[in-house]
């Protein structure tokens, strides 16, 4: 059965993309930990971090890397961003980058779970604008 991850990716269910490639995907997070959440997230269904191919670890860590430099950008003002891969939630590699103030905001149990959508249309349109402004080296 494919994962949720995949049926995103496909268009079986709804995602906020932010940023596609032929590698990964970047969506907005429906549970944020705070404003700004983000997965970045490999086409390919890989259970565990450690179990990618290092092409692939590589382009999900420069694709993070330059999805925080959109989240300094547009608008969000982090201290900083933080990046964690936790593995526990879905079957499906995934990095979470966000903006975080203190280590609470890498708190699953402070997560929203009834986030308003209009908002996080908000952050996938501020994001997407600005990954536009900066095409892929």
């Amino acid at each position: 059965m494919s994962s949720v991850f995949t049926r995103i990716i496909d268009g079986e269910l709804p995602g906020r993309f932010v940023w596609q490639d032929d590698c990964c995907v970047v969506i907005v997070n429906i549970r944020p930990l705070n404003r700004g959440h983000v997965l970045v997230v490999p086409r390919r269904e890989v259970d565990h971090w450690v179990d990618l191919d290092n092409e692939t670890a590589n382009h999900l860590m420069t694709v993070s890397h330059r999805v925080a430099a959109a989240l300094q950008a547009c608008g969000l003002a982090p201290h900083r961003v933080g990046l964690m891969i936790a593995g526990f939630e879905v079957p499906h590699v995934h990095l979470h980058v966000l903006p975080i103030s203190t280590m609470e905001h890498f708190d699953f149990d402070n997560a929203d779970a009834d986030p308003d959508p209009d908002d996080l249309d908000m952050v996938a349109g501020l994001l997407s604008a600005e990954l536009g402004a900066h095409p892929a080296a």
